[in-house]
Order: C-alpha cells, then structure tokens, then sequence
C-alpha cells in the first residue's frame, strides 16, 4: 500500500533535476558510468550533509541499513565507500558549482521581496571572505602558511534572505583583492565591503557602472576635504565630507570625489570611517548600511557550524570543492523549501527536522510546519515549584 514518500524524496523534488541533467551533460559527468551516476553522488553527499555524517564509512553504514529503501530515495544500487570517494575524485566539481548557481537564482527570485532591516529597495550586497583551515600533509595543493593549508570562501551575500549570490573558491592565498575583478557590477546595487577591499581603481570600475559601494576606510587614507556638510552629533555622526584623494597612484586610479563619513557606534563608543560615492542617502543610513555587512560574517559562522565543509571526505581539490557547492546546494534547497511552502521556522529548526526525519513519510508541509507556542498559557498546575518562597 502505498503511504506516501520519504521525506528526503520529497526534499529532492525540489530540485531542478532537468537543469541538472543538461549541467552533467555539459561536462561529461556520467560518460562511461554505469550505475553510481552524477546524481546518485549528489543524493549521497546532500543526505550526509542533512544527516551531519562524519565519514564515507558513515555514510555507507547509514545508506546499507536502510538498504531496502535506497530506491525510495532516489538511489539507483549499492552505496559503496570506495565507490563514492572516486567519484569525489574524479567527477568534476563544476557541475555542482553551476547546479548551485542554479539553485541560487531560483532561491534569489524567491526572496527578492524579504526585508533585511532598511527601507531600500535596491539590491544590498556584503562582500567578504573566510578561511577554512585544513591540514597541510593531507592537503598540499592548499598552501596558505609554510606550515598551514587552507581553502578561503569568497562569498557576495545577498542581504535579503541572506542567499549567496556569488562563491568562489581558491587556496588560502588568494587575496580578497582579486575577487574584485571577477565581479559584475548590478548598476544601482549597494556593495558592503570592508577596508581589505580598498583598492579604488577596481572601486571606480563599480562608480562607472552605476554600482554604489560603502566601505571602511584604512587608518592611512590621504585625502584633500572640499566640502563638509552640516551633522548632528547627538546621532553619534562626526563628520559627513565630501574629499579627494591626494596620493598619486589612489588619484589616478579614482579621480572622483568620494564621501567620507565619520560615525560613532553607540554600544561601543567607537568611531569608524566610511568611504561611499553615495551622495544622496542620509549619512545615518550609510551607516545603517555597513552595520548590514555583519550578516556575511553571521553567514559564515552558521555554515560552519551546520554544514559538514570543516571535515572533508577526500583530500583533493575536486573532492573539497565538490563537497563545499553540495553543501552549499543544499543551504539554497533548504532556504527555497522555507519559502515555497511559507514555513515560519529558521533554516536552523528545519535542518534540525529533518536530519532526524529523512525515511519518514510524513507530507513535508506537515513535517516543518512548527505549531506555535503560546506564552499566554499557564503552567500546568500539577507542576512541582523548584523554590518556595
């Protein structure tokens, strides 16, 4: 009789699987491949990352006791360790990096309407990078110390979601610089970096493509100051400028005003310095805008703590990179399915849900669908007090 379908099936109907074909086949994923193809390597890996296992041997284990519902998930044969750590290895890490572009869009178009805190309806973008420190002798092609190795995750988070909009991927070495260049300008989207970002030729690029950018300025900045414009410094501003730079190669590189904006935070009585080619949005905002960086950095902490990309199931580059966009692949899916089906639970109760949940056949809107509680609800009066007072 038939009840119904397991909970991860009904995780992967979400997905865009005929986007997906067309990726494998764009790359030659499955040529020559017989039984364990490209998507039965993504299933593999998208239930370890649900189910927080910790090894190939982890994930065989849990795959063969349920052995009898492999097909009800959408896994074609037996799942071996040896034979999933060579796909890693071989399988090219393109076809997961674009299916989660892809994924990525659809999540970006759900969520186009999401508040992030102001007002705006322009796009707000935070550009930043994080280290994900790995060992050296397991993974030489990953230098970043001469005694340390790395991957470092160049990340352009979307503040309404927050959804990565842009991922890259490299050794530890790479500075966050580069990444500039490998960036489209959206004209009229707002860019929230910090001051390792500060490189004001690749900064004009974004000027004369009608991208806003807001950064924090470095402690050495030379600039000449044209024109300073009226503040209330009971709002914690300090000064809102409009200056020149004065160095020979940042001049020539950005020859157009720029305005900066000094601004003291009220928790910590610090002062920051802002650098903008906005000239039209309060200086309060601006301000408002940098504190929004801080979600990249909330970004990173979480997918850390909730994703398996700290410990890897191979040493190579393709086998790291492949697991990094899987697990980034299934963050979007999560974030996609709290959308589609209106779900008022975070994205941390949902994984908590279902790394439990995945050979149950509850209907998945019945699953996540948290009852609220109700505080306006007394103790139940059998309840015991711990303390009489």
């Amino acid at each position: 009789m038939h009840v119904g379908k397991l909970v991860f099936a009904q995780l992967m109907d979400h997905l865009p699987w005929k986007s997906f074909t067309r990726i494998v086949e764009r790359y030659g994923g499955d040529h020559w491949i017989r039984h364990f193809n490209c998507a039965n390597q993504f299933r593999c890996m998208a239930f370890a990352q649900l189910t927080y296992r910790e090894s190939l041997r982890d994930i065989e284990a849990c795959l063969r006791a349920q052995h009898s519902k492999l097909y009800h998930l959408g896994i074609r044969g037996t799942v071996a360790r040896s034979t999933l750590a060579d796909a890693n290895e071989a399988r090219d890490w393109r076809i997961y990096a674009d299916f989660a572009q892809q994924l990525i869009s659809i999540a970006r178009r759900l969520y186009a309407e999401e508040p992030f805190g102001l007002e705006l309806k322009e796009t707000v973008y935070a550009l930043d990078a994080t280290l994900i420190r790995l060992c050296l002798s397991l993974f030489p092609w990953a230098t970043y110390r001469s005694t340390k190795a790395a991957v470092k995750l160049h990340t352009l988070l979307d503040l309404r979601g927050p959804i990565p909009a842009f991922i890259y991927i490299s050794d530890g070495r790479l500075h966050e610089l580069n990444i500039l260049d490998q960036l489209l300008p959206e004209p009229g989207a707002f860019y929230i970096m910090d001051r390792a970002f500060v490189h004001f030729e690749a900064l004009h690029r974004f000027h004369e493509a009608g991208a806003f950018f807001v950064l924090r300025a470095r402690a050495n900045l030379n600039f000449e100051r044209r024109y300073s414009a009226p503040v209330d410094r009971s709002t914690g501003l300090i000064c809102d400028q409009t200056v020149l730079l004065n160095v020979y190669y940042s001049k020539h590189g950005y020859p157009e005003a720029l305005r900066r904006i000094k601004i003291r935070a009220a928790d910590t009585g610090k002062s920051v310095v802002l650098l903008t080619n906005n000239f039209t949005l309060p200086a309060l905002t601006i301000g408002e805008l940098y504190r929004c960086r801080w979600q990249v950095e909330l970004f990173f902490k979480w997918i850390k703590q909730h994703l398996r990309i700290k410990a890897f199931f191979g040493t190579s580059e393709n086998a790291v990179k492949t697991q990094i966009w899987i697990a980034v692949s299934v963050y979007v899916l999560v974030a996609i399915i709290r959308k589609r089906l209106h779900l008022d639970a975070s994205l941390y109760e949902l994984l908590q849900i279902l790394s439990l949940t995945m050979f149950e056949r509850t209907p998945l809107h019945q699953l996540l669908a948290l009852a609220p509680t109700d505080p306006s609800q007394p103790d139940h009066a059998n309840q015991l007090k711990l303390f009489d007072y």
